[in-house]
């Protein structure tokens, strides 16, 4: 659903697939429309949820680490060189054009490789646009095994806390001029809101009284949110921003879907959507790439204005076409990676080492 989102975000843009047929709509639901961008902050606090449950008893030494960046690495750079590989035409003839450097071609095609954009400014290539949010989450990775073990030695005081720092810190930072294309800094909040969140659902499953009552927090969060996304114009003149205010509201979410209940829990639980959820991550980070090749051959077929079945037909396609790559390139390279990995940090036995000597 949030990968939708982003991809609706990107089609109502200016003059792109469905930005004319966008414009037939009212204001407020041109704003959520338009508002997949806003998707991202979920992510990333979505990201610091799921692994703070997913490594809530890990023992962290050194093949633990290890571990947990192999696991990290094997979910994201699959797909994303899948994309590289997509988008590789057209880096190509970046390369070959006249206009910049060799030194200045090779460090975009650098960013790109190593998935530095999220700490750079425009790259003037728009190849993969979303892929900045990548250096945000291999930054998070890093950062992840200290803000976890932080907060569990904490308690609720701890968590509280760090729930109120998330909340003010992207505040302080831009007032203080920390420049906003330093990405990972700016959102690092996010990931720590959902460290914390997770932290605070533990609690709540543990008093043993909110079991299946999630919707009582998460239907005011989703219903707050969406009228602030639909009617942004509320917050001018203030010091908040839409990521602002979303944050907490997002926060109040995950607990409240996590604490299961109600007709969007149950909606969101089904197979179907379990699944196109682990189709979300290809879908996500190879629309852009997919659109590059896509509005070739719609402006060859239509002109600078396809019509508005042109952007369904290519949601459509992206659907389809990132089920086959989570099917044959994200899970069989998540496998092999972590089995390779895996294979090289077994102790070697008495008798390999014997007859090695």
């Amino acid at each position: 659903m949030l990968a939708v989102w982003v991809i609706l975000h990107h089609l109502t843009g200016d003059r792109m697939l469905l930005d004319a047929w966008s414009r037939t709509w009212p204001e407020a639901a041109r704003s959520l429309l338009e508002g997949g961008y806003l998707a991202v902050q979920t992510f990333f606090i979505l990201s610091g949820f799921v692994l703070a449950r997913s490594y809530a008893s890990t023992t962290w030494n050194r093949h633990s680490l290890v571990r947990f960046a192999t696991a990290r690495f094997a979910r994201i750079y699959p797909a994303y060189l899948l994309s590289l590989v997509l988008i590789s035409w057209f880096a190509l003839q970046f390369a070959m054009r006249p206009g910049r450097s060799a030194i200045a071609k090779a460090a975009v095609l650098g960013d790109y490789v190593f998935v530095l954009q999220g700490w750079k400014g425009s790259l003037a290539v728009g190849w993969n646009t979303p892929a900045w949010s990548l250096s945000c989450e291999f930054f998070f990775y890093l950062c992840f095994p200290l803000l976890f073990l932080w907060l569990r030695r904490g308690g609720m005081v701890r968590i509280f806390g760090a729930l109120g720092i998330s909340f003010v810190v992207p505040m302080l930072l831009a007032r203080a001029g920390v420049p906003p294309f330093w990405k990972p800094i700016h959102h690092l909040s996010d990931f720590l809101a959902g460290i914390a969140a997770a932290g605070l659902f533990n609690a709540i499953s543990r008093s043993g009284m909110a079991k299946r009552r999630g919707a009582w927090l998460y239907l005011p969060a989703l219903v707050i949110g969406v009228a602030f996304t639909a009617h942004p114009q509320v917050l001018n003149g203030t010091p908040l921003t839409l990521n602002t205010v979303l944050r907490p509201l997002n926060v109040a979410l995950l607990i409240g879907l996590a604490m299961e209940g109600g007709f969007v829990a149950r909606i969101l639980s089904n197979k179907t959507a379990g699944y196109l959820g682990q189709v979300s991550y290809s879908m996500y980070i190879l629309h852009i790439p997919l659109l590059w090749w896509y509005t070739a051959l719609t402006f060859f077929a239509f002109g600078a204005t396809p019509p508005a079945w042109t952007g369904f037909v290519y949601m459509a396609l992206v659907v389809a076409a990132s089920i086959a790559a989570f099917e044959f390139v994200e899970k069989p390279a998540n496998t092999w990676i972590r089995d390779w990995v895996a294979a090289r940090m077994q102790p070697v036995r008495p008798s390999a080492m014997r007859a090695a000597a």
